[in-house]
């Protein structure tokens, strides 16, 4: 993905990695778009930084993923970037349903319909362009699991694994699929995570990221230095220590 001049929508972006990537792209030289659930979140961006425009979409409920697509292509013909950052995490316990049966579903349904539903909503347009990208957001627990989070562990190694498929499919079009691999990060992702020590900083990973796009135009993967512990853990052949290290830790991993 060529780091300027694309016109890029953010599902997923009213926070975290997703706003400040939205920030950092704009800066670049880019136009882009942000969605999100809530309204006034939308607003706030809007105010808060002149240029990012924003659209309502819940990726959760594939009526409101459609009603946003077409009003992102309506509105901007000229995308050729969709960015599936939209995600949740939970804390899960699986020795009873209660403790985990509602959080898969609805873990499963966001981070892996709604990135789904998204290309199935955009692919059509985006090989109308000449140069497009599709990012998908898959994590470093895809490679490694953190045991207080199966659904979440499980969704991003689905996302690796679709990259992988569809990548293979659609190299006869015009639309490349990168995947984004972050590690641990100080969002709100989970309770605590903001402020945690064991997460890398904001800033710093979407520096690191940005480099990385403008750097390696033709990566398949956005991999920073930090999750490579993770992502390649079985292939050094240390996935067992590296799993025991990830549950010492990481507070989430008792």
């Amino acid at each position: 993905m060529n780091i300027s001049g694309n016109t890029v929508f953010i599902p997923g972006a009213t926070s975290g990695i997703g706003l400040a990537l939205a920030v950092a792209l704009k800066d670049k030289g880019n136009r882009v778009i942000v969605g999100g659930r809530r309204t006034e979140l939308l607003e706030q961006i809007a105010e808060n930084h002149p240029g990012i425009g924003t659209v309502r979409i819940d990726t959760a409920d594939p009526a409101s993923i459609e009603a946003a697509a077409k009003e992102v292509i309506t509105g901007h013909p000229d995308l050729n970037v969709v960015i599936a950052m939209a995600g949740i995490m939970r804390v899960e316990d699986w020795h009873t349903p209660a403790g985990f049966l509602s959080s898969a579903e609805s873990i499963i349904t966001t981070n892996v319909l709604g990135p789904i539903r998204l290309i199935a909503a955009f692919i059509e347009h985006l090989r109308t362009r000449p140069d497009a990208t599709i990012v998908t957001v898959s994590s470093g627990l895809a490679f490694a699991p953190l045991k207080a989070t199966p659904s979440y562990n499980a969704s991003k190694a689905a996302i690796h694994m679709l990259s992988e498929s569809i990548r293979l499919q659609l190299a006869d079009t015009s639309v490349k699929i990168v995947e984004l691999v972050p590690p641990a990060v100080r969002t709100e992702l989970l309770p605590g995570q903001e402020t945690s020590e064991f997460a890398m900083p904001l800033d710093e990973y979407v520096t690191e990221v940005v480099g990385l796009f403008e750097n390696h135009p033709e990566a398949k993967e956005i991999q920073v230095e930090r999750v490579k512990f993770l992502r390649y853990a079985e292939a050094r052949g240390d996935y067992d220590q590296v799993v025991t290290t990830l549950n010492a830790a990481d507070p989430h991993g008792k």
